[in-house]
């Protein structure tokens, strides 16, 4: 074992692997919020409570009904997507024309029911759920231990992210999406339906949401309050990275994920406020975030 800077490697380079796994949340929920806010112009405090639901989704799929953990990353998304998008269609659609604090005091009120049922049917304490038996053990690097599992958390959100950048930054689709938000009359004309397409947004927001419930069970326990105890440093990493911004908030999540873990070996103290410290900074010098764009 070597040292950096004084630093036993295995420790520093443990917590850089902490940062990373954190930062990959992080960017799945960042991402999440700021699809949905970059072509709904709605701040979803719901967030949170939909990834708490992934991770419930995922627990009953394998208590009850006998699905693995495979079985459960492809079909919550689109269960919890599905409940997202009869939230957009009973509630938020009535929202749009009006200011951005209501739709935030709307979803807030909705994180707030969904946790509170959670809670009273499954009280506070997490439940377990079972690394997957493929990704059992890991691998020994010399300097650290990587976990397989914890590998597969890292790559898989690399992938989900990038692949949602592609497609809203650079396909057919996106451009329509990205349309309709700045002149949805002109998007009509070409005979596009945009409340669907809208509501739709929505539900694939709310289901990177579930996704990251579903990878996060195994690490962490599930429990009605896992959402609301991420979902303030989540909005911290999108208001760095520029509200809907969607290249914002992957490079921020994955980036302020690093920063945190490495701080937790260089200054503990601050590890827990590094980032509210690092957003404070960012909107001195710059209120739109690191890669927004000023109104």
């Amino acid at each position: 074992m070597f040292e950096i800077f004084g630093i036993p490697s295995q420790a520093l380079f443990g917590q850089l692997l902490i940062g990373l796994i954190n930062g990959s949340f992080y960017a799945l929920l960042s991402l999440g919020l700021a699809v949905i806010f970059g072509m709904l112009n709605i701040i979803n405090f719901a967030h949170g409570a939909q990834y708490m639901m992934g991770a419930f989704a995922a627990f009953f799929l394998l208590n009850y009904a006998g699905l693995n953990y495979w079985f459960a990353l492809v079909l919550v998304p689109f269960m919890v997507g599905a409940f997202g998008v009869v939230i957009e269609r009973l509630f938020l659609q009535r929202l749009y024309k009006l200011d951005h604090l209501y739709g935030l005091l709307l979803t807030f009120g909705l994180a707030l029911i969904i946790e509170g049922v959670f809670r009273n049917n499954f009280g506070s304490s997490g439940l377990p759920y079972r690394v997957p038996p493929t990704l059992q053990g890991g691998q020994n690097l010399g300097f650290m231990f990587l976990p397989n599992y914890r590998a597969w958390v890292i790559v898989a959100s690399l992938l989900v992210c990038i692949s949602t950048w592609y497609v809203i930054e650079r396909t057919r689709l996106g451009a329509n999406l990205r349309a309709a938000t700045e002149n949805p009359t002109l998007v009509r004309a070409f005979g596009i339906n945009v409340p669907r397409m809208i509501t739709l947004t929505y539900g694939f927001g709310v289901a990177l949401a579930a996704f990251a419930g579903v990878m996060a069970a195994p690490i962490y326990n599930v429990s009605p309050q896992m959402g609301s105890h991420l979902i303030i440093v989540v909005f911290a990493v999108v208001v760095i990275g520029g509200m809907g911004s969607i290249l914002g908030a992957i490079v921020t999540g994955f980036g302020l994920g690093v920063i945190e873990g490495l701080t937790k070996v260089f200054f503990p103290e601050a590890s827990n406020t590094v980032i509210f410290i690092i957003m404070a900074i960012v909107l001195l010098i710059r209120p739109a975030g690191l890669f927004g764009r000023r109104a």
